[in-house]
């Protein structure tokens, strides 16, 4: 099988960056949180660019955004824990999307879990991962980990996703 590269074309105008995030707005992704320990301090971010990529072996990817005030510390961690919200945590949501706050201090619940990766209470699922590769893509890197440990909770909330600019839920379809 061979890879085709497709040329870089050259930098897009402002309105051109504008109209593809507004036509982005009109697809729904999940809301998770990613953390870790580094240096013996738990640091975290909110993403919506989540998704499993393979069964064998387990991996996960995500995407950062390179401005991210977050990444240069996140990036040093070796494991990291993704999060899974639901209806109902958009507090938690914003207060690791905002900069400048601690956003492990209170009201944020947590706990080291496995590897030593903080945990968020009442998150509907979490994976602890190892960082499996990490790639400059455009503005953001590619993060991608290898699930080495999965806890889901008994919690039938629906999931908490990010949908035209502002949280919302999903009900399944009958």
């Amino acid at each position: 099988m061979s890879v085709t590269e497709t040329p870089r074309t050259p930098a897009h105008t402002r309105p051109e960056a504008d109209r593809f995030r507004a036509t982005m707005r009109h697809h729904p992704a999940g809301v998770v949180v990613v953390t870790a320990s580094v240096g013996g301090r738990p640091v975290g971010l909110t993403a919506t660019s989540f998704t499993s990529v393979s069964l064998d072996p387990p991996l996960i990817s995500l995407y950062v955004a390179d401005a991210s005030t977050t990444w240069p510390t996140l990036r040093r961690a070796g494991e990291f824990g993704v999060h899974l919200l639901g209806e109902g945590q958009e507090d938690v949501a914003v207060r690791f999307a905002n900069k400048g706050v601690d956003r492990f201090a209170h009201p944020t619940v947590w706990r080291p879990g496995p590897d030593g990766v903080p945990l968020l209470d009442g998150a509907v699922a979490h994976l602890v991962c190892t960082r499996f590769d990490t790639r400059l893509i455009g503005d953001h890197w590619l993060v991608v980990g290898e699930v080495t440990h999965t806890l889901v909770l008994e919690d039938p909330r629906p999931p908490l996703i990010y949908h035209r600019g502002g949280f919302a839920t999903v009900a399944p379809s009958e």
